[in-house]
């Protein structure tokens, strides 16, 4: 009795031993396997902005009496206010839109949907009163399946924060997984608001970009070189058509 259930205990230890190992191999698959989209592909741009809510986002911005968090949200309006004038140029070529806060966590304030003022401004308006860390990595991580839900070609992460990365995951680590894994289709922007860009150079690394911006004015600048000077310019001619991505 004793050998048959010391046997039985064996083959037990053995199966979720072999159970275990199974699901640490499918794990490895499917970290190493590149993003699928949920849903069809076609034309568009998708930007996912991610807006830093920190506690430092409380100061008062350079050159101005406001908080900083204040200044931001009224250059991402501005920045925002060019899709309009985009897309009637372009009514084929669909411009979606999600917007996030961070500070230790992620909040979604839009999910991502096209182009649409009055939703964008909500949004806004609902950005928390900063406080708490700086969760950029984990902002990354949480905004990118949403843009391979969106149904464009083209996907972008837009980030405005003013610190380093205090919580979470490391945006370095991150970034380069979301390039390793989405061959190089999402594009990351950083603009970094009263603080080096110095602190985001990994970004060449994966194909971004960090503009830097000390003031309100220069906030303003940066952003909308990166949206019209960037994003929207990336947009095909008319009578292109994207080659459809395998």
């Amino acid at each position: 009795m004793c050998i048959v259930s010391a046997v039985a205990i064996q083959l037990g230890c053995g199966r979720r031993h072999d159970r275990r190992a199974d699901r640490r191999a499918r794990e490895d698959v499917e970290s190493a396997a590149s993003y699928q989209s949920d849903v069809e592909e076609s034309l568009g741009a998708t930007v996912a902005i991610l807006v830093d809510t920190s506690g430092s986002m409380r100061q008062e911005a350079p050159g101005d009496t406001r908080p900083k968090y204040v200044v931001a949200l009224e250059a991402l309006e501005a920045m925002l206010d060019a899709t309009e004038a985009f897309i009637a140029k372009r009514p084929d070529f669909p411009i979606k839109i999600g917007i996030y806060s961070f500070s230790s966590n992620v909040q979604r304030l839009l999910a991502i949907r096209a182009y649409d003022r009055a939703a964008v401004r909500d949004a806004l308006d609902r950005l928390p009163r900063p406080g708490g860390g700086t969760a950029i990595g984990e902002a990354l991580r949480a905004a990118r399946p949403d843009l391979y839900r969106a149904g464009t070609f083209r996907k972008y992460l837009l980030v405005v924060t003013d610190g380093e990365n205090t919580s979470g995951r490391s945006p370095v680590d991150v970034a380069r997984e979301i390039f390793r894994k989405s061959d190089g289709a999402v594009q990351i922007y950083f603009v970094a608001f009263d603080t080096s860009p110095e602190k985001f150079a990994f970004l060449k690394e994966v194909g971004g970009d960090v503009l830097g911006a000390g003031t309100g004015a220069e906030l303003r600048k940066a952003l909308d070189d990166v949206y019209r000077g960037k994003i929207l310019a990336e947009a095909p001619a008319e009578a292109e058509r994207e080659p459809v991505k395998k």
